[in-house]
């Protein structure tokens, strides 16, 4: 169910960017309940130039490496959930690869489950009539 999209800058050395993808599938799967194989995700790595961040916001001090992740996904998890979920993403990008805190930006877009298909033109959520 959920779709991912992951933009970094080209800067990351080769397979950092699908590792970013691997750990926020585990995740996933170990804090919000996606199940084994639902992992659709698109990764895009770009010029520095490309990747319009300020300095700082909120007090948060940027660099080059930041990271973009956001998550499409049905709606109805708890703010908890959530907040669980952004810290473990965090702590094992952290942990794993190295990254600053500070250069992961989360982003949750929740919809309701008829706005997927996930192939033939239909939608697979829907209610059976």
């Amino acid at each position: 169910m959920p779709f991912v999209r992951i933009d970094l800058g080209n800067k990351h050395p080769e397979g950092f960017a699908q590792q970013v993808g691997d750990i926020v599938y585990e995740v996933m799967m170990a804090d919000i309940n996606v199940p084994k194989d639902d992992k659709f995700q698109v990764i895009t790595k770009h010029d520095s130039k490309d990747l319009v961040v300020p300095k700082s916001y909120l007090g948060i001090e940027y660099s080059e490496e930041v990271i973009f992740i956001q998550v499409t996904l049905n709606e109805g998890r708890t703010t908890e959930l959530k907040k669980k979920f952004y810290k473990a993403i965090c702590e094992s990008l952290v942990e794993k690869l190295k990254v600053r805190p500070q250069d992961i930006f989360i982003n949750l877009v929740e919809v309701s489950k008829e706005n997927w298909s996930f192939g033939n033109g239909e939608m697979q959520y829907a209610p059976k009539d």
